[in-house]
Parts: C-alpha cells; sequence; structure tokens
C-alpha cells in the first residue's frame, strides 16, 4: 500500500487493469463507471469511508479484468477484497445459478458492498442508451434495491435508486 490515500491507490489500480477496456457504447473508457460509482457513493450516498470508496473503484476488477483476490488483499487489505469479492460473480456458474448465487452472497455481505451495489445500478441506469439493456438493467436495480431493503443504513440510497428506476421506467413507457 501507499503512502496516499486508499482509494487514490485504488483509482490507479483499476485504471490500469480497465486501461484497454470500453463500456457498452464502444467509445467511453470503461473506467468511467468505477470512477462514477465512486462519486454516487461519495457524493449522493454521502459515504466517505475510504475502504469504501476504494471497493467501489475496484468493483467490476474481479469480473472484467486479470486481476484476482490475491492482488486485492495484498494491496488494500481484507475489508476491500472482501467487499469487491462480494460485489463479483462466480463466472464458472451458469447463468440462473450465477445470479442466485450472487443474490445470496451479496445479501449476506456487509452492507457496504450493498451500498456500492446500489451506486453501481444507479450509474448503469443513467448511462444506459438502448432500450434493451436499460430493461435489463431495472430487473437488476430492483434487485439490488431488495437486497439493501432490510438496512436501515440503506435506506436513502434505496430511495434515490427507486426513484432512478422509475424515472426510467417512464421513460421507457413514453
Amino acid at each position: 500500500m501507499s503512502d496516499g490515500p486508499l482509494w487514490t491507490e485504488a483509482a490507479s489500480f483499476a485504471c490500469r487493469l480497465h486501461k484497454d477496456q470500453l463500456r457498452d457504447d464502444g467509445r467511453t473508457p470503461y473506467f468511467s463507471h468505477p470512477v462514477r460509482v465512486a462519486l454516487v457513493v461519495a457524493t449522493t450516498f454521502a459515504c466517505t469511508d475510504e475502504a469504501v470508496l476504494a471497493a467501489a473503484l475496484l468493483h467490476d476488477v474481479l469480473e472484467d479484468t486479470t486481476g484476482d483476490y490475491d492482488d486485492l488483499l495484498e494491496r488494500f487489505g481484507d475489508r476491500v477484497a472482501g467487499l469487491v469479492s462480494a460485489l463479483s460473480k462466480d463466472d464458472r456458474l451458469v447463468e440462473p445459478q450465477r445470479e442466485a448465487e450472487y443474490d445470496r452472497r451479496l445479501s449476506d455481505a456487509p452492507w457496504e458492498a450493498r451500498l456500492i451495489k446500489l451506486a453501481d445500478v444507479l450509474d448503469n441506469l443513467r448511462d444506459a442508451t438502448i432500450e434493451k439493456a436499460r430493461r435489463t438493467l431495472l430487473d437488476k436495480a430492483q434487485r439490488a434495491v431488495d437486497l439493501a431493503a432490510d438496512d436501515p443504513r440503506l435506506r436513502e440510497a434505496s430511495r434515490i435508486v427507486r426513484q432512478a428506476i422509475q424515472s426510467t421506467e417512464t421513460g421507457l413507457a413514453t
């Protein structure tokens, strides 16, 4: 770990690992997504915990890059590695089983992992440009809200995401 804030090291690490990836539009650098997720966590959801911000920046590293759990553990410690792991699907499982297992693990994860997931789905809803993709994202967003429903620490973040879901659904209906 460096001497600077944990989130700055996480940003550098995630940027390097996502460097050749693009968002679904084929033009936007993928790294813009984890940055926006961390910004939502910090500004919209008012969580400035450095480990949570680091995990937000790293939330797609295990699923979408060559980075592995041991890399995260060594560089960022147990808490960050655990949050990122909770936010990562097991690609060895077939689709329906993978999603069910992911939801189960996320529901058992620390509340901060569900907060990051809410920020993730909120950013994806805001960034979606294809109607078909938005419908899939609406389902994922609703699942994230459902996973956060019983935790009072996630009430405000869930409310914000529910509003985004309603706004997106209204936009699709017109």
